[in-house]
């Protein structure tokens, strides 16, 4: 990845931005993720713009905007193209793996959209597998929305913030970092719980 941060870093801003986008675009959306975690992508382009090349907030919504948007992508094609998608032979080693991300998402329903994204695996295939499901976009979107927003900011800002270091970032912070969401999500929850009990009894 080295040699992938030192040919950017002498590309244009254009250029940069075009091959950031679509790296972490196309995990969502076809399954790249398998090669090049986005959060390899994300963190790198929080590297370059700490180089001063990028504006922290413009690399944050270029990045952003490619989760969201290939999040999207993938539950389209889950929903139209699904048990093709599922029987892939690019699969076939990962059955294991989907069926927990099946199970994942008929337990824990969108809030399994949010937290996948903290997973490689999981971050590839949950846009696909709720199309399929035909979990409604609206809900759907809600979740994309929100795991976009936070995951692309963060990665984008610990990329910022560790230059050189991205890679020991990227590795080490994707586990913590879905804890840390994890508590987050069930607070909120915890929270909508007791207020929707509270509305009723009132």
């Amino acid at each position: 990845m080295h040699a992938l941060l030192d040919g950017l870093l002498n590309t244009s801003p254009l250029v940069i931005a075009c091959i950031v986008f679509a790296l972490v675009f196309a995990e969502d959306a076809i399954f790249v993720g398998f090669v090049i975690p986005g959060e390899t992508a994300a963190v790198v382009g929080g590297v370059i713009a700490s180089r001063g090349l990028f504006e922290l907030w413009a690399m944050i919504v270029i990045v952003v905007s490619a989760a969201i948007t290939g999040d999207t992508v993938g539950y389209e094609i889950g929903k139209h193209f699904g048990p093709r998608v599922m029987a892939l032979k690019i699969l076939d080693k990962r059955r294991a793996q989907l069926q927990k991300a099946e199970d994942f998402l008929k337990d824990k329903g969108g809030v399994a959209v949010l937290l996948g994204r903290f997973t490689a695996f999981f971050r590839a295939v949950m846009p696909a597998l709720a199309g399929l499901s035909r979990m409604p976009y609206r809900r759907f979107a809600f979740w994309n929305f929100s795991g976009g927003i936070i995951w692309g900011s963060l990665f984008v800002t610990l990329g910022f913030v560790a230059g050189n270091s991205y890679e020991e970032v990227a590795r080490v912070v994707g586990r913590d970092a879905a804890i840390v969401v994890a508590v987050i999500v069930v607070a909120i929850l915890l929270v909508w719980q007791v207020r929707k009990h509270r509305a009723k009894r009132t």
